[in-house]
């Protein structure tokens, strides 16, 4: 099982760098600036060790009174949706409940990462099918 933090974060766009010899590399923005933690799940509790994150802002009226009582408890600010990450229990220990999490704690400078995506939907392609295009 995969236990290691990880960070929810928002693309922003796209722009490039250039390197010493003059070569454009195209990079993606991601803006993970918002991430704290909603929740520290543990093995007498929970059954299992792992912290809950909230990224992102969201007004109070716009969530579900369960999700507002879930926030109120933890003292943090709504947030656009919850992922959980299970980590080591020394990891956990250090963290508290509406702490924010930097980028610099998850990542290190030249760190290979994985990244998932969601795509916009477009829709079904009914002219392509029908006039074969």
């Amino acid at each position: 099982m995969n236990m290691s933090l990880g960070l929810i974060g928002r693309k922003v766009g796209m722009t490039r760098l250039f390197t010493d010899e003059g070569e454009a590399i195209t990079v993606t923005v991601i803006d993970v600036s918002d991430n704290r933690i909603a929740q520290i799940k543990t093995q007498a509790t929970d059954g299992y060790d792992a912290i809950q994150l909230a990224h992102g802002t969201r007004r109070a009226t716009r969530v579900t009174k369960s999700m507002a009582g879930h926030f109120a408890k933890a003292g943090v600010m709504a947030g656009n949706g919850l992922n959980e990450f299970q980590l080591d229990a020394a990891k956990i220990a250090e963290m508290t409940p509406g702490q924010v999490i930097p980028a610099d704690a998850a990542f290190t400078a030249g760190q290979k990462v994985d990244v998932q995506g969601v795509s916009i939907g477009k829709g079904y392609a009914g002219t392509i099918k029908r006039y074969h295009f």
